[in-house]
C-alpha cells in the first residue's frame, strides 16, 4: 500500500503536514466544549457565585469559537485530503497507463485487457476513497480516543467499566466484519474484472454474435458473472448490515448506562452531575474513534487488494529495454553495405513456454529488397517480422538494421526508420487526416495526399463527408475493412520510413486494389526495404525474395520460379491456389 505514496509530490506532503495539525487542532476544540459545558452548568446550579451571568455567557462564547472553528478546521482539512487524495489518483492513472504503453506484448499477455482497464479505474477510485475518508479516520482517531480516555480517567471508575464494555463490544463486531466481510471483498476485484471481460467481449463481437443467433448463450455468461458479482457483493454487505445499528445500540447502551449508574453515584448535585454529563461527552467520543477506525478497517481490505492489483502492473519488469544509439546514419563497414537486415541465427520462444516458435533464422536482405513470408498458419510468419519493431526480442541470435542489434538502439529512433501495418488494420477516434497523420509523423496535406493515392485510399475518402475531415470512429467502425487496412497502410506510407513491415496487410483487398497498392508501392517507394507477410501467392509473387517458414523452421528462400522448382512446401501452396499455367 506505502508504494502507492510515492506518487504524491512534496507539495501533497506539505499539505499532509498541515492536515495533521488541523486535525489535532480540531480534536482540541471538540474535546474542549465538555469542559466549558461542565462549567455553564455550575455556574447554572450555583446563583450565588458573582458576575454568574457574565461568566455562563463567556464559556458560552468559547463554546461558540470551539464549535466554529471546529468546523472551519473540518473543512479545511476535507478541502485539502480532497485535494491529496485526487491528485494521487491522477497521479498513479498516469503512471500506470504510461507503464502499460511502455509494455513489450510479452507483458501484454500477462494481463488481460479488462484487468487493466479495473485496475486503471475501479482500483484507482478504491485506493483514492480510502485516501480520502482514511487520512482523517486514521489520524483523528487515535488522538480523539486517547485524548478521552486521559480526561476521563478518576471521573468514576463504574462509568469506566461501562465505557470499556462498550469498547469491547465494538471490537467484536469489528472481528465478526473481518473474519467474514473481508474475504468477500477481496473477491469482488476479480469478479469485476470477470464482468469487464465478458461485457467488453459482447461489445467487441456484437456482429458475430448476432449472426450467429448467440444472444441467449453471451446473456448466459454475463448472467452468471453478473450474478456471482451481485452475490458477494449482497453475502459482504449483509454482514456490513449489522454494524450501524450495532454501534447505535452501543452508542445509546452506553449513554443509558452512564446516567442510569450516575443516578446511584451522584452525592453532590452540583459536581457529580455536570462530571456525569462531561463523561457521558467524553465516553461518545471514545466510542467514535473506535467507529473511525471500523470505517478504515472496512475500507482497508478492498483498498489493499486494489493497491496490490495497481503494483503489480507499476513493478512488473519491462523485458524490452531502449537502446542508446540514436545515429540512424550510421553505417558498420564491417557488415557490408549490401546488407541492410540482416538475421543472424535467430530462435524465439515465448516467455514460459517450453518449444521455440522460431529455430535458428538466418537470412539477410538489401537496402531496398521486398521480402515475403508465406508458409501455413502458425508457422512463425508474423512473429518472426515482429522482431524487428522490437514487439518481442529475440531470444537467441541477432536482428541487425545498418549493422546495429535492434537491441542497441534508442526506441524512438527504431521506430522512426519503421512503417509497421499489423494484421488486423487499427483506426483511432478523429479524422481521416490525424490518423494518417499520426504520432511523431508531422506530415503535411500533400504528403497524406499522396500515402492516400499510393494506398488506394483517395477515392473513398473523397467520397466521405469532409473528405480528409471525414469523422472516424473509435476502432474505424464507420469504414469496411478493407478501408480500415488501406488507410492503416497509408499512414505507414506517411511516416516516410526507411522499412516498411505489412503483417498480412493486404488480405481484405480484393485482387484488382491488391495489384494496383503492390505497384505504386514498388514505383513511390524505390530504395525503402520491404517485408510482407501474406497468404496469397499472387501478392509476393513478384518479391525480390520470398522466404518459406514451415513451423517455425525456414525450409526455402528465394524467388517465385526457384521456390517452385526446389521447395516443395511453397509449390503446395502455390498449386492450392493457382493452377501450373497461371504459376508460369
Amino acid at each position: 500500500m506505502f508504494k502507492v505514496f510515492k506518487y504524491l509530490k512534496w507539495v501533497d506532503y506539505l499539505y499532509l503536514f498541515f492536515v495533521v495539525g488541523l486535525i489535532v487542532l480540531q480534536v482540541w476544540q471538540d474535546l474542549k466544549l465538555p469542559t466549558y459545558m461542565a462549567t455553564i452548568i455550575r455556574y447554572l446550579q450555583q446563583s450565588d457565585v458573582p458576575n454568574r451571568v457574565s461568566q455562563i455567557l463567556i464559556n458560552g462564547g468559547y463554546m461558540l469559537a470551539c464549535a466554529v472553528g471546529s468546523l472551519l478546521s473540518a473543512v479545511i482539512v476535507n478541502f485539502f485530503v480532497a485535494k491529496i487524495s485526487a491528485r494521487l489518483s491522477a497521479n498513479l492513472r498516469f503512471a500506470l497507463y504510461a507503464k502499460v504503453e511502455s509494455f513489450s506484448l510479452t507483458e501484454l499477455n500477462k494481463f488481460s485487457t479488462a484487468s487493466l482497464i479495473t485496475r486503471t479505474t475501479n482500483d484507482i477510485n478504491n485506493v483514492q476513497m480510502l485516501i480520502a475518508m482514511g487520512t482523517q479516520s486514521l489520524i483523528k482517531a487515535p488522538i480523539m480516543a486517547v485524548w478521552a480516555i486521559l480526561t476521563i480517567v478518576g471521573k468514576g471508575w463504574q462509568w469506566s467499566v461501562a465505557t470499556a464494555g462498550a469498547v469491547v463490544a465494538l471490537v467484536i463486531i469489528t472481528l465478526v466484519v473481518f473474519v467474514f466481510a473481508v474475504p468477500k471483498f477481496k473477491k469482488i476485484q476479480t469478479l469485476t474484472d470477470n464482468l469487464n471481460r465478458v461485457t467488453r467481449e459482447n461489445l467487441t463481437g456484437i456482429r458475430v454474435i448476432r449472426a450467429s443467433n448467440a444472444e441467449k448463450y453471451q446473456n448466459d455468461k454475463f448472467d452468471e458473472c453478473n450474478t456471482a458479482l451481485t452475490k458477494n457483493n449482497l453475502s459482504a454487505n449483509r454482514i456490513m448490515a449489522i454494524m450501524n445499528p450495532g454501534m447505535s445500540l452501543i452508542m445509546t447502551g452506553l449513554t443509558l448506562a452512564i446516567y442510569w449508574i450516575g443516578a446511584y453515584i451522584v452525592k453532590d448535585p452540583v459536581v457529580d452531575i455536570s462530571n456525569m454529563l462531561t463523561f457521558t461527552y467524553y465516553a461518545m467520543q471514545v466510542v467514535m474513534a473506535f467507529m473511525l477506525l471500523i470505517v478504515i478497517f472496512i475500507l482497508l481490505p478492498r483498498s489493499l487488494v486494489s493497491a496490490r492489483r495497481i503494483n503489480e502492473v507499476l513493478s512488473t519488469h519491462n523485458s524490452i529495454i531502449s537502446g542508446n544509439f540514436k545515429d540512424e546514419k550510421f553505417y558498420d563497414e564491417a557488415v557490408g553495405k549490401e546488407d541492410y537486415v540482416v538475421f543472424k541465427n535467430v530462435s524465439f520462444k515465448y516467455a514460459d513456454a517450453n518449444e521455440y516458435v522460431l529455430n535458428d533464422i538466418s537470412f539477410s536482405v538489401k537496402k531496398g529488397e521486398t521480402v515475403a513470408f508465406i508458409g501455413s498458419t502458425g508457422s512463425g510468419k508474423s512473429t518472426l517480422i515482429n522482431l524487428i519493431p522490437r514487439l518481442y526480442d529475440a531470444t537467441e541470435g541477432e536482428v541487425l538494421i545498418d549493422g546495429v542489434n535492434v537491441k542497441d538502439y534508442d526506441s524512438k529512433t527504431l521506430n522512426k526508420k519503421i512503417g509497421y501495418t499489423p494484421q488486423r488494420g487499427v483506426l483511432f477516434s478523429g479524422t481521416v487526416k490525424s490518423n494518417i497523420d499520426f504520432g511523431d509523423n508531422n506530415a503535411d496535406e500533400e504528403t497524406i495526399k499522396n500515402s492516400l493515392k499510393i494506398a488506394q485510399a483517395s477515392n473513398f475518402v473523397s467520397k466521405m463527408e469532409g473528405g480528409l475531415d471525414a469523422r472516424i470512429a473509435q476502432g474505424g467502425t464507420n469504414v469496411s475493412g478493407g478501408q480500415k487496412q488501406r488507410l492503416s497502410i497509408a499512414r505507414a506510407i506517411a511516416r516516410k520510413p526507411d522499412i516498411f513491415i505489412f503483417d498480412d496487410s493486404f488480405s481484405a483487398l480484393d485482387f484488382k486494389t491488391d495489384r494496383k497498392l503492390r505497384t505504386a508501392l514498388r514505383k513511390n517507394t524505390e530504395g525503402t526495404t520491404k517485408f510482407i507477410v501474406a497468404q496469397r501467392i499472387g501478392t509476393i509473387k513478384d518479391a525480390d525474395k520470398i522466404i518459406v517458414l514451415d513451423s517455425g523452421n525456414m525450409v526455402g528462400i528465394g524467388t517465385h520460379e526457384e521456390l517452385l522448382k526446389n521447395c516443395p512446401v511453397y509449390k503446395e501452396i502455390a498449386l492450392s491456389q493457382l493452377s501450373e499455367e497461371e504459376l508460369q
